[in-house]
Formats: C-alpha cells, structure tokens, sequence
C-alpha cells in the first residue's frame, strides 16, 4: 500500500493541489476526515494519485500512480501526531488563557476589534519558548483573482507546539496588483492570518470572540467618527482608538461639523 501523495516536489508535506484539481478538497476531505488512526498506528490508502493539467486547459486527473514508499511524504498519523493525546502543563495554560492588556487590541475601521498578529506570537513564546513551536505549511499557495485588478492567496498550515499538532487553518490576503514584492507580503500575510487563526484552539485571545467583552472595549477604548470619502463625498462612522492621533486611511477623512 502507498501513501495519497503527489510527485510535485514542490509538495514535500501533503499531495493534493486545491488550485489545479477544483474536486480535491473533497478528496482531501475524505483523507483527513475518514476514520484517523490510534496512537502510534501508519495510516494509509492503497493508491496514490497524480494530478496534472490537461494540455486543453481543463483540470482533472490524468492519471494514477503508484508512489514508492522511499518518495512518500509524511502519513497522516505523522502529520497529526500527538493530536489531543495529552494536556499541556497549568503553567502553559495559565501564559495561553492570561487576560489581554486593553491597549494591545486594535479596531478595525468597520468597528472588529484584533490583536496583532505579533502579540500572537509573542504569547507562544512565552508559553513554550522560543523554537518551542512551529507553523508548518500544509500545502503550496493558491493564486487567484477574485476581482479586477484584486488578487487573494490563501495557504493551509498546520500548528505544532512541543512537536505536537495542535491545529489547522488556512491562511487569506488580498492585494491589489501582480508585483512579485506585493506577492510576497501576501504570502507572509497569509501565514499570520493562519496563525491567528490556529491559535484561538488554544484558547489564545478568546475574549475577542466573547459579545459582552467586545462591546464593553469598544464603549471604554474606541469611538465612532463621522468620516467623509474624498473622492465620492459618502459620509459614513468610523471607529478608531480613542487614543488614536492617526489620520484616517485616505480616501476617508474625519468630517469636522
């Protein structure tokens, strides 16, 4: 029996390619969702597939193959090692839980309150250290164009901590151009959109997803600003700090009546 994995080098950890094959989140769906094997048990499925484009620009499987075990990637046991297997010690849970200083969270302008994603990671490194943690990609970026002249990558990873997994999600940005420095930020982007992501399963930041504590920083940290578009005139409320001495971001300015 072989692993599910493809040749594409460029996959050293998982072997479905989302961009080129649309139905592989459902194949990959029945991978990583089918019965996960016990502790210290080699899960794998008796053929591997390799996906390629068709030469007519259609995308679909061109063929199946078997991979030899020598060029088989990680299986999934080993991908999810550790999984729920134990608790972290209390004083790792107490770094994970500890309540956020009020001054570290920031508003967005539509009023969605965040931490910065190096706070994130600050909080990990007191938790388990430095090198004590990990954001390993789960597969290559995916590329596409959701708009004119507006472009989204998006990368799954997955989050080990003490050589544990501890979650999984998929990393998004949005830019507006094709420059390959643009392209770059959103990658990095991306990987700070999956970490914070990642970290709400260890309960990091979890006040920001709580209702009354949304609304009590909100009424004592932040308010809302008639604001004017220089452009189209639209007049609309803004939120922002109150301990904010920055501008609005153009094409918004504060409407002084």
């Amino acid at each position: 029996p072989t692993h599910f994995q493809s040749r594409d080098p460029i996959l050293p950890y998982v072997g479905l390619r989302e961009k080129r094959f649309p139905y592989a989140m459902a194949l990959r769906a029945l991978v990583r969702f089918s019965s996960l094997p016990s502790r210290g048990a080699f899960c794998r499925l008796p053929k591997a597939l390799n996906f390629r484009s068709y030469s007519n620009g259609n995308n679909a499987p061109s063929e199946v193959t078997e991979v030899p075990l020598d060029q088989q990637g990680p299986s999934l046991s080993e991908l999810y090692r550790g999984i729920s297997e134990s608790s972290f010690s209390s004083e790792v849970a107490q770094k994970l839980d500890s309540p956020l200083d009020p001054d570290d969270i920031e508003i967005k302008l539509d009023g969605l309150i965040y931490l910065p994603e190096i706070k994130y990671r600050r909080i990990l490194n007191q938790a388990f250290g430095p090198g004590g943690w990990a954001l390993m990609p789960y597969e290559e970026p995916s590329h596409v164009q959701v708009d004119e002249g507006v472009h989204m990558v998006t990368r799954e990873y997955l989050l080990y901590c003490h050589g544990r997994f501890v979650a999984q999600a998929m990393g998004e940005h949005s830019y507006h151009s094709r420059n390959n420095i643009l392209y770059g930020k959103a990658c990095e982007s991306a990987k700070s959109n999956a970490l914070m992501r990642c970290c709400k399963d260890l309960g990091i930041a979890s006040s920001l997803w709580d209702p009354q504590f949304v609304e009590k920083w909100k009424s004592e940290h932040a308010t809302e600003i008639w604001c004017e578009n220089v452009r189209t005139r639209e007049k609309k409320k803004l939120w922002r700090k109150k301990t904010s001495t920055q501008p609005f971001p153009y094409p918004w300015k504060e409407n002084k009546i």
